[in-house]
C-alpha cells in the first residue's frame, strides 16, 4: 500500500507534465523562441514557410506569422503560395478586391481541397489588409505534360501560356540531394524517362514558383511564401531558383516536421532550413 502511494504522486507528475503543441529550433539544433525567429524572418526579403500540407499546427502557425510580420513590417509584405496556380491569378485578384465573393473563387479557381479550412484565413488576411497575394504555381495541366512527355510537351502549348511559368528553357541540377533522393526514391535510373521526366516536372513548380516570386517581390517589402516543405528544405527547390533569378536576395526557410520526440530534432532533420518546426507525430492531421 506505502509503495502504491509513492508511486502515485510520480503518475500523476507524468500525466501533468507539459504537451507542447511545437517547439522551434534553430538549423543548428539550439531552441528558440517564437518571437526571436520573428525577428529574423522579417529581416528577409523572402520567406519560405515549409508546411506539411495536412497538419493543422502549421496551418495555424501560417497565420499567426503573417499576421506579426505584418505588424513588424509596417504593413510591407506580400503573400503567395504554392496552393494556387498562376492561371488563377485573375480570379484571386477579384477576390481580394471585393469584385467576387469567396464561393465564386472556390468553384472557378483550382483551389485546394482544404481550402476552406487551411489557406482561406490566409487570402482573407490579405483582402482585409489590401496585401497582394500571389498565385505562384505552374498550371498543374502543364506540370503533367512535363511528367508524361519531357520539356518537349511544352514547344506545343500556345505562347500566351508560357506565361503562367517560368522562362524556358529550365535550368536543372539533378544532383541535387532533393532531386538525387527524389530519384532514388523512385527506382533511379532503372525506370529511365519516366523517372527523369517526374524530376523535371517538380523542377519546374520549383522554378516557376521562384519565378512569381522574384517577379512580384517589391523592394523593401517582405515576400512570405507557403509551399511544401519539401519545395525549400536543404535550402534547394525553390531557394535554389532564388538564388539563380536574383543571387542578392537575403531568404529566410522555415521546415514542418513530425516525430515522435521534441527535445530536439533527430539528425536527419539538422541544417535542412533557417528554423525547424517541430510537431508532435501523433498531431490529428486536417485530412
Amino acid at each position: 500500500m506505502k509503495i502504491v502511494c509513492l508511486l502515485l504522486p510520480l503518475i500523476c507528475l507524468a500525466f501533468a507534465s507539459d504537451k507542447p503543441a511545437y517547439r522551434l529550433f534553430q538549423k543548428n539544433q539550439k531552441e528558440t523562441a517564437y518571437k526571436e525567429m520573428l525577428k529574423e524572418l522579417a529581416k528577409a526579403d523572402v520567406v519560405l514557410f515549409g508546411e506539411l500540407h495536412n497538419n493543422p499546427i502549421c496551418h495555424w502557425l501560417e497565420l499567426q506569422v503573417a499576421k506579426d510580420l505584418y505588424t513588424l513590417k509596417n504593413g510591407a509584405i506580400s503573400l503567395g503560395a504554392e496552393m494556387f496556380e498562376a492561371d488563377d491569378q485573375i480570379i484571386l485578384d477579384e477576390y481580394l478586391s471585393g469584385q467576387i465573393n469567396s464561393q465564386q473563387l472556390q468553384s472557378e479557381a483550382k483551389v485546394w481541397n482544404n481550402f476552406a479550412t487551411d489557406y482561406k484565413p490566409l487570402v482573407d488576411l490579405a483582402r482585409e489588409k489590401k496585401l497582394p497575394f500571389v498565385a505562384t504555381n505552374i498550371p498543374r495541366r502543364y506540370a503533367s505534360m512535363v511528367a508524361r512527355n519531357d520539356w518537349a510537351a511544352l514547344d506545343r502549348i500556345a505562347p500566351e501560356a508560357k506565361d503562367w511559368m517560368a522562362p524556358l528553357p529550365i535550368a536543372l541540377d539533378t544532383t541535387l540531394p532533393g532531386y538525387a533522393n527524389m530519384m532514388n526514391a523512385m527506382g533511379g535510373s532503372a525506370h529511365g524517362n519516366n523517372t527523369s521526366n517526374m524530376i523535371k516536372a517538380q523542377a519546374i513548380k520549383d522554378a516557376t514558383m521562384a519565378h512569381f516570386i522574384v517577379k512580384h517581390r517589391r523592394d523593401g517589402a517582405l515576400f512570405l511564401h507557403f509551399n511544401g516543405t519539401y519545395h525549400s528544405d536543404n535550402f534547394e527547390g525553390i531557394a535554389w531558383y532564388l538564388k539563380k533569378y536574383s543571387p542578392s536576395l537575403k531568404i529566410a526557410t522555415l521546415s514542418s516536421v513530425q516525430q515522435e520526440r521534441l527535445d530536439k530534432p533527430d539528425a536527419e532533420h539538422v541544417q535542412k532550413a533557417d528554423f525547424i518546426l517541430l510537431i508532435p507525430a501523433d498531431m490529428t492531421p486536417t485530412y
